[in-house]
């Protein structure tokens, strides 16, 4: 009986072993792993490592926010009647566009929704009401600076923009100290270093 058994039981395994081998595929390679939480490979091949929530609000927060500057800083091309002013919004332009294709690219990496164009700026909902509290501009605010012209659109480009860089710069220190993911963390240090220089640059152009 114990022989019997045997010689049924190494077919079996044989067949349990050649079953758990088709997991490899046709080519005989190993089937793919399956992402971890928090190290989804982003577009681009890149890891998007680990992260926290704090990260994945940092960077669903600050895409709407950068919008809203660059659809700010779109409007100074035409309305603007300084050349000073005219620079300082192609530079905005410039920094953030980029910066919100990075934002896109680690939220869609960790598989977290990336906020709509609908959320920023004119005739959008504010993420999470924002207003007030981290420089997002209201609808009337945003209507106001596109009615503006010359001079006076020179003085409200700037008094909103300084408001809206000190909304940006203050949730960039909350990143600094309560994210995780250190390309996150490093892009809100540069946020800090860049829009602090450019709000000092802003105060010394509404003094002239």
């Amino acid at each position: 009986m114990k022989r019997a058994f045997a010689l049924l039981t190494v077919p079996a395994l044989a067949i349990a072993l050649t079953a758990c081998g088709n997991d490899e595929g046709s080519t005989g390679q190993p089937a793919p792993s399956h992402s971890m939480p928090g190290h989804s490979a982003s577009p681009g091949g890149a890891q998007a490592g680990p992260h926290n929530g704090q990260d994945v609000m940092f960077a669903q927060m600050m895409i709407p926010h950068h919008r809203q500057a660059v659809e700010m800083a779109g409007l100074a091309a035409t309305r603007a009647s300084s050349a000073q002013v005219k620079a300082l919004a192609a530079d905005i332009k410039k920094a953030q566009e980029p910066e919100i294709q990075q934002l896109s690219a680690w939220l869609k990496g960790w598989g977290s929704p990336v906020p709509s164009p609908g959320t920023t700026g004119m005739g959008g909902m504010h993420h999470g009401g924002m207003d007030g509290m981290d420089g997002m501009m209201s609808e009337k605010d945003m209507k106001e600076l596109e009615a503006a012209k010359g001079g006076a659109f020179d003085k409200a480009f700037l008094e909103m923009m300084i408001e809206h860089h000190e909304g940006a710069v203050a949730m960039a220190r909350t990143e600094e100290s309560a994210g995780r993911f250190p390309p996150a963390k490093q892009l809100a240090g540069k946020i800090i270093s860049s829009q602090t220089a450019e709000i000092a640059r802003m105060r010394t152009l509404l003094k002239q």
